[in-house]
């Protein structure tokens, strides 16, 4: 039951097919990997071909260690200069890596190239722009192909070279008359509002970011432009003196975004009579604004490189933006590059309403890096600073939970539901939540089930929440039937979530359902094909239904598979011996033979992210 990212939101099928590596490392076999005194140093000085070069550097790339992959494309190009793939993935490749004027070089070179067009035109659309060549930039960003996320971003991106050139009232005419999909309006309203107050028009500027606040989609389709917005109208308002205008604009965005400690930050800073300085104030910051805006939107599984382009190009415009050196901290702690994410977080102003959501991630960043105790320290520390602030714990919380200690898991949460107070918020959810996993994990159930209902009643349909208090109830063959409907629920919820399809399948295991339980797990084991638990559970069931030279592959599998959390001494006990016989007295399976695993605990949520 870990968690599963939502789906890509409004895709631009060209761009991404040009960011999308091929699998040529993938196809290696893996080998065993040398002691540590074997290890050799290797370098693109000791490649000494062209083919050595590219496939050394498409390795690079698909892990994403894009300096070795633009020293190896380059050691490419002194083999084959006028090589056209290997020109294109060095400019992605510096881009990604945040080499903008490295990337703008590339760029200008590959200008006449249609196969990355899109990203050309970004680039040295943009590097006009912010050097206030407005009227080039417009004439470089002008797009009339049918792609409707392309159309958006080079509207928006040509709109504001006409602020920059002071034509900010036909910019927002062009704006207004944008004809696409719905969800084109969370964009254009905030980058209306924007323009406005760029251009010093408050009236249109409060017209348009109230719209931009108070669209109910705005939250789902891009959250990450939600939040500028209600910013901006809060900074508006303070600064026109309307402070309690200011203060409505930040609850909005609570309600919406609980516990979000730019929110936090600025309202405080409002409540004190100051009156913080926009964020956008210029043509530039506003074209990075859209970068941002449409990486923010992007920002889904799978869409990493683009989400990364955007951002990067976007840091390059506005290199002081935090929100910007946060989304790309994510990013890089989703490639598993935490030094880099770590990196990225420390730059974050130290004044900035921001710098709180860059120091807590910046302490689970640390916790990857395997500095657990020091990511204890900077996060306690947090917490020390601010008892106030819930995301703190659950950021503490999900370094205690990876180092399994549990006893100081629910020591932590213990404070936290104290903050909470008597009356918790729907929002609150998750921290009961994990402070029933944290007992669980104690075997204090007594403790555990109080706070897995209580999170069910902030939040009765949370699918996490029913599936491990239904798995749970099942395991322990406890209101089996209660159980079971739980796991159904948390199914319907998350019909594509191989774990929770798996919780089903063991649930009618262990209640002797072996056809029903061969079904469920068959279906999680194609959606988690290389899932160590699912392989092993449905071993079992073909096992409970006579299939055993299927079940002997599949805890064949088990072994080869992701994950620890099977016993692995039991499974080859199982390949050699097959399963006891049932006891036929038992109310459910017999455990002798293997010990279900619980189902996976799932990270807390990610400190101050929207979604």
């Amino acid at each position: 039951m870990r968690r599963n990212s939502s789906l890509l939101l409004l895709s631009s099928a060209a761009l991404a097919a040009v960011l999308t590596f091929g699998g040529l490392a993938s196809a290696a076999t893996p080998e065993a990997k040398p002691d540590k005194e074997e290890v050799t140093e290797f370098g693109p000085g000791d490649i000494n071909s062209f083919s050595g070069a590219f496939l050394a550097a498409r390795t690079a790339d698909v892990d994403h260690d894009y300096p070795t992959a633009i020293a190896l494309y380059r050691k490419a190009l002194s083999f084959d200069a006028a090589n056209l793939e290997i020109r294109e993935r060095l400019m992605i490749s510096l881009l990604l890596n945040g080499d903008f004027e490295d990337g703008l070089k590339e760029a200008e070179n590959l200008k006449g190239d249609g196969s990355v067009e899109r990203i050309t035109k970004i680039v040295r659309g943009l590097d006009a722009l912010r050097h206030k060549k407005f009227e080039t930039a417009k004439k470089i960003l002008a797009y009339k192909g049918p792609n409707d996320l392309d159309r958006l971003t080079h509207q928006l991106l040509g709109a504001w070279a006409d602020v920059g050139a002071g034509k900010a009232k036909q910019a927002m005419s062009t704006v207004s008359g944008l004809k696409g999909p719905a969800w084109y309006k969370v964009f254009t309203d905030y980058h209306l509002g924007a323009m406005a107050l760029v251009a010093g028009d408050t009236a249109a500027a409060r017209r348009h970011l109230n719209d931009a606040v108070t669209n109910k989609e705005a939250i789902a389709t891009a959250p990450d432009t939600f939040i500028r917005a209600v910013m901006a109208l809060a900074r508006l308002e303070a600064a026109a003196g309307n402070k309690q205008k200011a203060l409505d604009a930040i609850s909005v965005g609570d309600t919406a975004v609980a516990n979000y400690a730019p929110l936090k930050a600025l309202r405080q800073s409002i409540e004190k009579g100051e009156k913080p300085a926009q964020q956008v104030t210029t043509a530039a910051e506003g074209a990075a604004g859209v970068l941002f805006s449409i990486g923010g939107a992007l920002n889904r599984q799978g869409a990493e490189d683009m989400v990364s382009l955007y951002l990067q190009v976007s840091h390059a415009l506005d290199p002081n933006s935090p929100d910007t050196l946060i989304l790309l901290g994510g990013l890089a702690e989703k490639l598993e590059k935490p030094e880099r994410a770590i990196e990225l977080y420390s730059r974050v102003p130290a004044d900035s309403p921001m710098r709180r959501v860059s120091e807590l991630q910046l302490g689970l960043a640390l916790s990857t890096t395997g500095k657990v105790e020091e990511a204890k320290e900077h996060l306690k520390a947090l917490i020390a600073f601010d008892p106030s602030d819930l995301r703190s714990y659950i950021a503490y919380g999900s370094v205690l939970s990876e180092a399994k200690d549990f006893k100081a898991m629910a020591e932590n949460y213990d404070k936290a539901v104290e903050k909470i107070g008597p009356v918790p918020r729907p929002s609150d959810w998750t921290v009961f939540f994990q402070r029933g996993i944290a007992y669980e994990r104690l075997k204090q159930w007594d403790k555990a089930e109080p706070n897995f209902r209580r999170a069910l009643e902030l939040n009765p349909e949370q699918p996490q929440v029913l599936n491990y208090l239904g798995y749970s109830l099942v395991d322990m063959s406890k209101n089996l039937e209660e159980g079971l409907d739980m796991i159904k629920r948390a199914v319907d919820a998350r019909p594509d979530d191989g774990y929770i399809v798996d919780s089903l399948g063991w649930a009618y295991y262990r209640m002797g359902k072996f056809e029903e339980a061969v079904t469920e797990l068959e279906r999680a084991v194609q959606l988690r094909a290389s899932d160590a638990t699912i392989n092993d559970h449905l071993g079992d069931a073909y096992w409970r239904v006579g299939r055993k030279l299927e079940a002997v592959y599949q805890w064949n599998r088990a072994l080869i598979s992701e994950g620890e959390d099977i016993n692995r001494e039991q499974v080859k006990e199982k390949i050699e011996k097959g399963l006891a016989p049932l006891d036929p007295n038992a109310t459910t399976a017999d455990r002798s033979q293997t010990e279900p695993a619980p189902p996976v605990a799932p990270a807390p949520a990610a400190p101050d992210k929207k979604s």
